[in-house]
């Protein structure tokens, strides 16, 4: 497999909400509120960041998962999204579809079964090595951990929700560590807390709603 040189190409939003609302047709589940929620928490964000444009983080968040599309997966889900990007002409999604699920950059530490062929597999390690991370990555990243079905929610809680499905492994610390350390980083560019643009944060992680 290629990999692509990455522009700056998106559907727009409403051809995004298109986009999501046929794949949840075609494999409904909570991962489609699960994104819908990714894309608001990244939208709030960039618009009080200076540098990031509401409607591409709101896009690219709607959609890092659009992979699922396709059925229920594992980590095939990044390579299915990718090429499912790819095809469409969003090569900037695309590049999302992979890095969301790698805050670290390394194969190693993220969650799942790779359920994918073995040259699947080594075009998504290549790919992570080779590139370059940009905000909108990290951002992705650190909103996807902020977003459960039911809304937004503390890092903590997304961090256990999904080692309490998926199970822990050696590397865990340091990707939690990656995760604390893209909220400072939001967080610095900000001059606020994450939380304090997340409506019903504290009280969805509480079961308060």
């Amino acid at each position: 497999m290629e990999i692509k040189n990455h522009v700056n190409s998106l559907p727009s939003v409403e051809e995004a909400k298109l986009i999501l609302k046929e794949a949840e047709e075609l494999n409904p589940g909570p991962w489609i509120q699960h994104s819908i929620y990714v894309g608001n928490a990244a939208k709030l964000i960039a618009e009080n960041c200076f540098e990031l444009d509401a409607d591409t983080a709101l896009i690219l968040g709607m959609l890092h998962d659009i992979g699922r599309r396709v059925g229920v997966t594992d980590m095939r889900h990044c390579i299915d999204g990718y090429n499912f990007a790819s095809e469409n002409g969003y090569d900037m999604l695309a590049k999302i579809c992979i890095t969301h699920s790698f805050n670290c950059q390394d194969m190693k530490t993220c969650f799942g079964k790779w359920d994918c062929t073995e040259e699947e597999y080594n075009f998504v390690k290549n790919y992570i090595e080779s590139i370059e991370y940009d905000d909108y990555d990290r951002l992705i990243q650190l909103c996807d951990a902020l977003a459960l079905p039911s809304g937004f929610c503390l890092l903590e809680k997304r961090m256990v929700d999904v080692a309490l499905r998926h199970g822990v492994h050696e590397y865990i610390i340091d990707k939690w560590k990656a995760t604390f350390e893209t909220q400072k980083y939001f967080e610095n560019k900000m001059g606020k807390s994450i939380y304090s643009v997340l409506p019903g944060a504290i009280e969805n992680t509480f079961n308060q709603c």
